[in-house]
C-alpha cells in the first residue's frame, strides 16, 4: 500500500495560517515522547510556562499553552469567566469579533457588540462611549484582525475598560510574536494566542494568560464551568504545583515544538524580532506598489505580518491563487466575508517574516499577473 506521506508537497506557507514551521521546531517535533506526569516533561513544561510569559511580557501564574488550536484558546477565555446573564461587549472588526460574539452567545451571556468597518481599526472614541452607557462584566478585542490585516489599538482600549470595571479579553493569535504585546503593561485580564502563526510552530496549542483579577472571577463564580476539558480550575492543578494532578494527556511532542518555537523568539530578541517583522512588511509592501498595486489598511493600522492586498479589477483573484500555487508552490490566503473575493491576505509570519521569501512571492506574484 502506498504511503500517503512520502508525496506531501513542500509549499511556501504565506497565507493567513499556518506558517511554515521554523527547523528548530521539526526537531524539536521529533525527540522522544516521554509521559505526560514525567518528571522530565514537567520540568519542559515548567521551562514552557516561563517562555510564553516572557514573549507575552506578564508575570501571571496561570500562564500555559492550552491543548487546542486558537480557536480552543477562544473557548478558554470565554467559557471560564462567562455566566448566564453576564454583561459582554464586543468590539468587532472581522471574522474573529464576530466569532467571540457567537461563543459568548452560546454561555448564555447578554452580548452587545461595536461594530466597525472591515479593513479598519476599533475607534477608541466609540468604545469610551459605549461603556459610559451600560456596566459591563468583560469586554473583548482581537489585537490583530487576520481576517483584515487590522492592527486594534489595545494600548488605548485597555485603560478605559479597566476603568469601567470590566475584564478584558485580547485575542493574540495572530499578533504574539510578531508585534509587542504586553500584557501587565495594557492590564489584560484573559489572553489566548496560537502556535501556527509567528512562532513558527504547526496549529495545535493555544499559549493562554490569566490576570489575578481574572482568576478571582473564576473563583467567584455562581456556576460550573460549562466545559470539562477546558476547565482552569481543573487544568491550573496539572500547570501548578508540586504535586501535579492529572487531568487530560497534554499533547507531548506539541509542547516540545512550542518550546523550541518560544526559545527561538526569546534568544533573537523580542525587538529584533518584532522588527524583522516590520522589515519584510515594508518590504512587502514597497514591491507591491511598484507592481501598482494597493494595501486595504492604511499605514498607521496595517499589521507587520498579515497584509491584505487590494486586488485590481478585472483580475480573477481565485486563478491568481491557485496559479501560485500549483506553479510556484506558494499558498496564499483569499478574503473572508465582505471582504471575499476583493483581497489577497499574504502572511510573513515566523520563520517566514525574511526578506528572501518577500523577494520570492513578489517575484511569483509579478509572473502570475
Amino acid at each position: 500500500m502506498n504511503n500517503a506521506l512520502d508525496h506531501l508537497p513542500e509549499i511556501l506557507l504565506l497565507g493567513p495560517g499556518p506558517s511554515s514551521t521554523a527547523p528548530e521546531v521539526y526537531q524539536a517535533l521529533s525527540r522522544p515522547t516521554l509521559g505526560h506526569l514525567d518528571p522530565t516533561f514537567i520540568g519542559i513544561m515548567d521551562e514552557t510556562k516561563k517562555l510564553i510569559q516572557q514573549v507575552a511580557r506578564t508575570a501571571n501564574a496561570v500562564t500555559f499553552p492550552v491543548s487546542g488550536t486558537g480557536s480552543a484558546g477562544m473557548e478558554t477565555g470565554f467559557v471560564n469567566f462567562i455566566e448566564p446573564g453576564d454583561s459582554v461587549l464586543i468590539l468587532q472588526n472581522g471574522v474573529f469579533g464576530t466569532r467571540m460574539k457567537d461563543v459568548a452567545q452560546r454561555l448564555g451571556g447578554q452580548v452587545d457588540s461595536v461594530d466597525f468597518e472591515w479593513g479598519t481599526p476599533v475607534i477608541v472614541s466609540a468604545v469610551k462611549e459605549a461603556l459610559e452607557k451600560k456596566k459591563y462584566d468583560l469586554v473583548a478585542v482581537v489585537h490583530a484582525e487576520t481576517s483584515t490585516g487590522v492592527a486594534n489599538p489595545v494600548s488605548e482600549i485597555a485603560p478605559l475598560v479597566k476603568a469601567a470595571g470590566a475584564l478584558l479579553l485580547v485575542d493574540g493569535v495572530t499578533s504574539l510574536g510578531g508585534m509587542p504585546v504586553t500584557l501587565d503593561a495594557w492590564g489584560a485580564d484573559i489572553f489566548y494566542s496560537g502556535t501556527q502563526k509567528c512562532l513558527a510552530c504547526p496549529p495545535g496549542l493555544a499559549p493562554f494568560s490569566a490576570s489575578e483579577a481574572a482568576v478571582a472571577r473564576l473563583k467567584a463564580r455562581k456556576t460550573k464551568v460549562p466545559n470539562w476539558y477546558l476547565d482552569l480550575s481543573m487544568i491550573v492543578n496539572y500547570w501548578e504545583g508540586a504535586k501535579r494532578a492529572y487531568h487530560h494527556t497534554a499533547p507531548i511532542n506539541m509542547i516540545y515544538g512550542l518550546y523550541a518555537a518560544l526559545l527561538r523568539v526569546v534568544t533573537e530578541g523580542l525587538e529584533s524580532t518584532h522588527a524583522r517583522h516590520t522589515a519584510a512588511h515594508e518590504q512587502l509592501v514597497a514591491g507591491l506598489q511598484k507592481m501598482g498595486l494597493q494595501m486595504l489598511v492604511q499605514p498607521g493600522s496595517r499589521l507587520p505580518m498579515l497584509n491584505a492586498v487590494v486586488v485590481p479589477d478585472g483580475v480573477d483573484e481565485a486563478a491568481v491563487r491557485s496559479r501560485l500555487l500549483t506553479e510556484h508552490h506558494i499558498e496564499i490566503g483569499a478574503g473572508l466575508g465582505p471582504l471575499a473575493g476583493k483581497i489577497w491576505r499574504i502572511g510573513l509570519m515566523g520563520y517566514n517574516a525574511r526578506p528572501d521569501v518577500v523577494d520570492r512571492v513578489l517575484g511569483a506574484l509579478k509572473s502570475v499577473l
